[in-house]
């Protein structure tokens, strides 16, 4: 009788960075400047949580200036937010490095490159979408940002080209064996002017297969739901979906995830949860009392961040049903926490009648 030695095993792989143990499909919260500050992620991690989150995007130059403190508070995060990860621009490596020393300090999970933004004045820093310009120079933030932050995975958003479609940018860029590789799928000349290429999609995903295949690659523009991140997914192949001006007014954008994926392994019908006017209204007090009570001093007064910012989410968050639009017109001009608090209870007391 002949005994078989047993086969070893072949041991499992850790994986390296959080990236790779995300499950798939995976949804994230783009990085808007003005936006998606720290009390709005804060709503998200109350209501819906992505499944990673991004910071506004920070000036690298910026961070490592006299007036830094100014811009700490772009990179203040909650452990409830976790996986969360900053984003910088620069077009210049050595800042690049040192302001990666400092996010790497801070604690984040990773650490994101702007080399898409279309804002002249991160143009006017070499970053953004003018890295498109200056491929030689990106690269040089890149690694910059690599020796800056050796600990932790660093990624890249970009746009498809600057004023045309251009592949060759996206295969050098896959060529640096990203962990990821967000693609807002656009140009830079197009800005936001023209609907998302996700045709284009796979083609990028073919790119990766045959030059970097252990990149995950995130597709961006136009997603309006989970529902249509998902289906967007599965029609382009890549990894995950950004979503962007979706999220505006929707902190709960993201509840759920775990149940949505199991209703698209099972292919099952996507439930629609509409909020009321009255739930909605009960969010928008709370992001605003949170706002004032992290960005405006009750001693000086003084403003970390103006109250306008506030606006383009009153906007948001007041529309979709009858007279929304007298109440969105009332919020609009408001100064403080104290108006929109009693607009807003004015408004639910003759609404319940």
């Amino acid at each position: 009788m002949v005994t078989k030695k047993p086969t070893k095993k072949k041991p499992v792989s850790k994986p390296t960075t959080f990236w790779e143990s995300l499950p798939k499909p995976f949804f994230v919260l783009a990085p808007m400047a003005n936006v998606t500050d720290s009390v709005f992620r804060a709503m998200f991690a109350k209501y819906g949580k992505p499944d990673v989150t991004w910071t506004e995007f920070v000036s690298a130059d910026g961070l490592i200036s006299p007036g830094r403190k100014n811009l700490l508070h772009d990179l203040v995060y909650s452990e409830k937010e976790r996986p969360v990860v900053a984003q910088l621009f620069t077009g210049h490596p050595v800042a690049m490095k040192k302001a990666a020393a400092v996010v790497a300090k801070l604690g984040f999970d990773g650490l994101d490159i702007n080399m898409g933004c279309p804002d002249r004045a991160v143009e006017k820093q070499g970053g953004g979408a003018a890295s498109m310009k200056d491929p030689l120079n990106a690269l040089q933030v890149l690694e910059a940002a690599r020796a800056g932050a050796p600990k932790i995975p660093v990624s890249v958003k970009t746009r498809i080209g600057y004023n045309k479609l251009d592949l060759g940018w996206i295969e050098l860029l896959l060529a640096q064996r990203l962990p990821v590789l967000t693609v807002h799928l656009r140009t830079r000349k197009e800005m936001s002017d023209v609907p998302a290429h996700w045709e284009i999609m796979p083609q990028i995903v073919a790119l990766r297969n045959k030059i970097s295949p252990e990149t995950l690659i995130i597709g961006n523009g136009d997603v309006v739901s989970i529902e249509d991140a998902q289906k967007k997914v599965l029609e382009s192949g890549c990894d995950g979906a950004m979503i962007g001006r979706g999220i505006f007014g929707k902190p709960w954008f993201f509840e759920n995830l775990k149940n949505q994926r199991l209703n698209l392994k099972y292919k099952r019908t996507f439930a629609t949860d509409e909020k009321t006017p009255e739930f909605r209204l009960k969010v928008l007090l709370g992001h605003t009392k949170l706002f004032s009570k992290t960005f405006i001093s009750n001693k000086t007064g003084k403003h970390i961040k103006n109250f306008a910012v506030m606006k383009k989410h009153f906007k948001a968050y007041v529309s979709g049903w009858d007279n929304a639009k007298e109440l969105r017109a009332q919020l609009m001009e408001t100064n403080n926490v104290t108006e929109v608090e009693t607009i807003v209870k004015t408004y639910l007391k003759l609404r319940q009648g």
